[in-house]
């Protein structure tokens, strides 16, 4: 992208009761169980993961728009297993703040959707509510899959709210050593590979298969730390020994595609860094996402508070 290299980031590389985190036991088979238990252990056992019944994040988010790089700031509210909302705030713009999150089965958005639905639907007349409940469903499962990309970072392990199944799929080099590589597969069509470092034994990268073209954006220091065998990162599935991972994008939220004529598949990916203490937990200070080969977006957390007091209004879904 035309002047885009003034923006790289030097170095940087892929960053009631208790509710629990699903245990290692969703796994289907003994291999991915023992690979998700000790990457739990790695992030600060099952104790203290375990007892995680909230969590604020605060930071920034520089995103790819165009020939831009936007700067967004951001606090994300997450009460376990089923609250989370996210509020993202471009201080460049006069427009306000807005957020997006879900609360059950329950959208939550800030502004709330229009409420523009026709009489009969069709054209003239707008959506009809039959629609706009269907537009709202996908919105929330989206928000849910965003929600699950980002936690596997954290927990190595999903939420009833949004449940997977593992299972083992082999080894992949990387800079740090070697990968194993977990199938994760979840309600619909989600299907992702979770890489986990072999040494460390902590996530290092998401990658999932989505439709539409790459995103230009930026690359340079700190691209893509998987690298089996070839110059050109190619898809993480096939590094794997496998199939493709499928499953759709991280839609609404980040690092979806651009709305166009259909296109051949690509790869998205998530990469976690730069772990550091929180509460006796290791999590992920920096997130890069990618759309194929190119950096569509850097984030970095300033602060996590774990089990804080939240007001529950946070939550509260607007018609």
């Amino acid at each position: 992208m035309r002047g885009l290299g003034r923006f790289c980031l030097a170095g940087f590389i892929a960053a009631s009761g208790a509710p629990q985190a699903a245990p290692p036991a969703r796994a289907t088979d003994a291999a991915a169980s023992k690979v998700l238990s000790a990457a739990r252990e790695a992030l600060g056992g099952d104790s203290r993961l375990s007892s995680v019944k909230n969590f604020v994040a605060t930071g920034r988010t520089r995103q790819v728009r165009g020939d831009h790089l936007v700067p967004i700031e951001f606090e994300i509210v997450c009460e376990l297993p089923d609250k989370y909302l996210r509020t993202d705030e471009i201080p460049a713009q006069e427009s306000g703040p807005t957020a997006s999150g879900f609360n059950g089965a329950e959208l939550i958005q800030l502004p709330p959707p229009s409420p523009t639905a026709g009489r009969d639907g069709g054209p003239g007349g707008g959506p009809s509510p039959a629609q706009m409940d269907a537009g709202r469903d996908g919105r929330v499962a989206s928000i849910k899959q965003d929600f699950v990309r980002l936690t596997l970072g954290m927990f190595a392990g999903s939420f009833d709210t949004y449940p997977l199944t593992f299972s083992y799929v082999g080894q992949a080099e990387a800079p740090q050593g070697k990968a194993d590589v977990l199938d994760a597969r979840g309600p619909g069509s989600f299907a992702a590979r979770l890489f986990i470092n072999s040494e460390t034994h902590l996530p290092i990268m998401l990658s999932w298969q989505g439709p539409g073209a790459p995103m230009r954006g930026m690359s340079g220091p700190g691209g893509p730390p998987i690298t089996p065998g070839s110059a050109a990162p190619p898809p993480a599935a096939a590094a794997a020994g496998g199939p493709p991972a499928g499953g759709p994008p991280a839609g609404g939220m980040r690092g979806a595609p651009p709305a166009g004529p259909a296109a051949p598949p690509v790869e998205y990916r998530i990469y976690y860094a730069d772990y550091r203490d929180v509460g006796g937990m290791q999590w992920p200070f920096r997130i890069r996402r990618a759309t194929g080969p190119d950096t569509t977006e850097e984030t970095t957390f300033d602060r996590f508070r774990i089990n804080t007091r939240i007001d529950h209004k946070r939550f509260e879904v607007r018609k």
